[in-house]
């Protein structure tokens, strides 16, 4: 809000000579001033340590010539910590500003308009004049917070006690110039409010928020005590430059490789620019014997291992390395003898099958153990050989682990403890820390069949990974093939990857260049260090999975009877390739069977299978002819159709069956067949023809399309049969012949039959012949079950047996007729029938199941023998036990235990 300016329109009077004495210069707050004061009065840069600044009370005869115009309110003020109130009247004119100058002796303010250059603020050259003694001065400090993100001004007054109607007001404005332009340029920005703290006893705190680090400050203060004003003369600073940054932290002990012991801490963060350190030991516990103050660049300092016993305490602080700014606190006092133990490297992050070595220096009761002294133990459950041990000196201990195997995880712990200990296996708490990780980690790639992308596939043990861990795969191009030897590269790239749902992660370079070489490898990154997988180096030429062939088509030759498979090859490839073919029988449980063809111009390839009238199921894959890239995928089935191959290779054994016909005085007889096997029929079976001969060289046939058997009356003294099959392809070439003979009916080869049951799935039948001599050339055995009307059963059997085992589902509590008829090439003799089992048989199959049940009873017998024995030898060690040795006592001297003893 604007102040209307006041008319002077009277004379000065006693009342406006006691307003003058209160008003003051309290703040340039108008923008438009505070700009063209900057150009003509001298702003003090606020240094980067204490200083003293005056504030100064104006009396009349500094005023008077202010006469022209009376500002009694400014507005636009932006109070970021508390509203600007400006309630005591300044009178100024625009041409006229109040500045204030100082020498060794004197300080003065009054007008000034000529423009002064600026200067550093030197504390030196203050010196207050007697006569303003009843004026105050103000010991003032600001720095920046170690966040950065906060200025802090802090006022203390030399002669001013406070008082509780004291305030006090930091005014400031934000400027792009720099230190020394501030005076040639006009400022740009609002002019702020930053309300101080004045809680604490003669001191104030001020805080300006949300800094630029780089840009130039312009402040001065206010203060009012009552309705008394004092201000301050312009001040400038760049925050970068009084920065006092927060202390060092984490200090600790550290061990070198070589032995050496170094002390350790972390700078603070968020500095834009380099820090110094400064560190100090105290040889006891006491704060105030402090020495040796050192200034180092690095985060560490080495401590002589000599001075290491004499040494208590340690402190670090920090400041800006090149520009001004202020020292940190001392950071919290480190005991250099808090750690007992102390281990090179604390934590070693390492991959399978490498070596690795720790190092440990072993205090007991701050005194420290002769290297010579140390024993090393993993896991405290494992003493490490004494071979793996150095002496690095006589206080340093090393330990070398050889050949590492992956840590498997022990619950929440993923490393093994490596503990120094004392060699009486005095152990300290503290160890170190040993991760192995297998990042032996296989890399496969391969291109698609349309050659425009390369995926790769990798996967890691899952148990082996560390928590907070993580893999990626990094890669580089070559512009053509790879090198002999790939290594990795400063210059690799990322490659984002996707975990799959089998746990591996797949990874797609497209497009893609075919005859480069691309070398990658899995980085596993770690708080504890990164490890690398061996590289790998892929040209995509060389990883082609091609398309699988197309158009297949699988056939079983006619006449031929081989599988005959062909198709088309993939697009994309050359013809330089090599295929396989699986085929197998088309049923429920498919099993394959692999043909591999190296060269194939004319796409197809005959192949010899063993079932010929089965319907087979055929694919076919292809791969690069020189092995490499990766098969294909398998083709699309192509099934075969069952259809006749060749004309049936025989035809059917049958066997007849004679009827008598008195009514009609002739025979019928019944002709019975078995279907023909397809490995016979190759494949199908479309009629039977069965052709007749009779001993008059009368001739016929005729067809039997469906069924197995054929009836027709016996007339003739001799009749000859043969059956015949026949599918699309012709007839069978070779056939069973039956002569039927009134004649041969009556010969009475057969002497005896006998029928031995075994069990009630296999029936023995035994039969001798005639001493006569006759050609048979087979024997048929009938059978059926007497009790029940079923269907006889018969089979043929060779000429040279005279026992059978007959398999079927036989009740032996039933009655069943056998019947065995020879049968000779010129008709069928007389049959030899049975209707009973013989008992012996019975007997027979007792005694051989005896032969099978003696040998275990055997066994167990002597098994049972064995274990009392056993047994016996034991009751007597368990009864005997206490019995004396006469030898050790006195009483059975002389006394012969082996000798009878009779009781009388």
């Amino acid at each position: 809000m604007f102040i209307k300016t006041l008319e002077m329109k009277q004379s000065r009077s006693a009342v406006q000579n006691k307003m003058y004495w209160q008003i003051i210069l309290t703040m340039f707050v108008q923008l438009d001033f505070l700009q063209m004061a900057v150009a003509h009065c001298m702003v003090y840069q606020i240094p980067p340590r204490n200083f003293s600044l005056p504030c100064v009370l104006l009396n009349e005869t500094l005023l008077s010539p202010l006469s022209a115009r009376a500002v009694e309110g400014w507005s636009g003020l932006n109070g970021e910590h508390g509203a600007a109130e400006a309630n005591s009247p300044l009178i100024m004119t625009e041409e006229s500003f109040l500045c204030c100058l100082w020498s060794d002796n004197n300080i003065d303010c009054s007008l000034y308009r000529a423009s002064m250059q600026t200067r550093m603020f030197i504390p030196s050259e203050i010196s207050i004049s007697a006569s303003q003694e009843a004026d105050s001065n103000w010991n003032i400090e600001c720095w920046i917070k170690g966040e950065l993100d906060l200025l802090v001004c802090s006022l203390r007054f030399l002669k001013l006690y406070l008082r509780a109607d004291l305030k006090v007001n930091l005014l400031y404005a934000v400027s792009e110039l720099s230190l020394g332009e501030v005076s040639t340029s006009s400022l740009k920005g609002t002019v702020m409010v930053a309300s101080c703290d004045c809680s604490e006893y003669d001191k104030c705190e001020c805080c300006v928020p949300s800094l630029r680090l780089n840009y130039t400050y312009i402040m001065w203060l206010q203060i009012m005590i009552g309705v008394t004003p004092l201000w301050s003369p312009l001040m400038s600073v760049k925050p970068l430059n009084i920065v006092k940054p927060e202390p060092p932290l984490n200090l600790h002990l550290e061990m070198t490789e070589k032995g050496q012991v170094k002390i350790c801490w972390s700078g603070p963060v968020l500095m834009p620019y380099p820090l110094k350190y400064e560190v100090k030991f105290s040889a006891n516990s006491s704060q105030n014997s402090w020495q040796m103050v050192q200034v180092v660049l690095e985060t560490s300092l080495a401590i002589d291992n000599a001075l290491l016993d004499s040494l208590y305490l340690v402190q670090v602080r920090c400041k800006n390395l090149y520009g001004p700014g202020f020292w940190s606190d001392w950071s919290t006092p480190y005991d250099l003898h808090s750690a007992e133990v102390l281990y090179f490297p604390p934590k070693i992050l390492t991959s399978v099958g490498s070596n690795v070595s720790f190092h440990c220096i072993y205090s007991n009761k701050n005194k420290i153990v002769v290297s010579k002294k140390i024993v090393w133990w993993l896991n405290l459950a494992e003493e490490i050989p004494e071979s793996q041990y150095t002496l690095v000196n006589d206080r340093v201990s090393k330990v070398t682990l050889f050949n590492l195997k992956a840590t498997k995880p022990r619950g929440n712990f993923y490393y093994n403890a490596v503990y120094c200990c004392h060699q009486n296996r005095e152990c300290h708490h503290r160890y170190a820390e040993l991760y192995v990780v297998d990042v032996n980690i296989n890399i496969t790639c391969e291109t698609d069949g349309y050659l425009t992308k390369m995926t790769c596939r990798w996967s890691a043990n899952a148990n082996t990974l560390l928590v907070g861990s993580s893999l990626q795969l990094r890669y580089y191009r070559s512009k053509i093939y790879c090198s002999d030897f790939p290594s990795t590269s400063s210059k690799s790239e990322v490659k984002e990857c996707h975990l799959q749902r089998n746990l591996s992660y797949e990874c797609t370079f497209q497009p893609i260049f075919l005859l480069s070489g691309y070398t990658m490898w899995i980085e596993f990154k770690h708080f504890l260090g990164t490890l690398e997988s061996s590289p790998t180096c892929v040209i995509p030429a060389d990883v082609v999975k091609p398309l699988p062939p197309s158009s297949v088509k699988a056939e079983i030759t006619r006449n031929v009877g081989l599988l005959n498979v062909s198709w088309t090859n993939p697009a994309f490839t050359n013809n330089d390739l090599k295929f396989q073919i699986r085929y197998a029988v088309n049923r429920e449980e498919i099993t394959w069977e692999l043909y591999e063809i190296s060269d194939a111009p004319t796409r197809s390839a005959v192949i010899k299978v063993q079932e010929l009238c089965v319907e087979y199921v055929v694919q076919i894959r292809c791969r690069g002819l020189d092995g490499l890239g990766y098969w294909s995928n398998w083709s699309r089935s192509a099934y075969t159709v069952v259809k006749d191959i060749k004309a049936p290779l025989q035809g059917p054994e049958f066997w007849r069956i004679i009827t008598e016909d008195p009514a009609r005085r002739q025979k019928n007889v019944t002709l019975l067949w078995k279907p023909l096997m397809k490995n016979r029929s190759l494949c199908s079976v479309s009629r039977y023809v069965i052709k007749h001969q009779t001993s008059e060289n009368t001739t016929w046939s005729e067809y039997v399309d469906n069924g197995t058997t054929c009836s027709f009356p016996w007339t003739e003294h001799t009749h000859t049969i043969t059956v015949l099959a026949m599918n699309s392809i012709g007839v069978s070439s070779i056939n069973f012949n039956l002569t039927l003979s009134q004649q041969m009916s009556t010969v009475n080869a057969v002497q005896s039959l006998s029928a031995y049951p075994v069990n009630s799935t296999c029936v023995i039948l035994t039969w001798t012949l005639s001493p006569q001599v006759y050609v048979i050339t087979s024997f048929v055995i009938e059978w059926k079950n007497l009790n029940k009307e079923e269907e006889m059963k018969w089979m043929r059997v060779p000429p040279n047996i005279s026992k059978y085992y007959i398999y079927d589902h036989f009740i032996l509590i039933e009655k069943y007729q056998f019947s065995l008829y020879p049968v000779f090439a010129g008709g069928v003799g007389k049959s030899r029938a049975t209707d009973q089992f013989i008992k012996d048989g019975s007997e027979n199959q007792n005694n051989a199941s005896l032969y099978v049940v003696l040998p275990i009873v055997i066994s167990t017998s002597v098994l049972l023998l064995g274990a009392l024995m056993i047994s016996h030898q034991r009751m007597k060690k368990l009864f005997w036990e206490d019995v004396p040795n006469p030898k050790n006592c006195s009483w059975a001297q002389g006394v012969n235990f082996q000798k009878r003893m009779e009781i009388l």
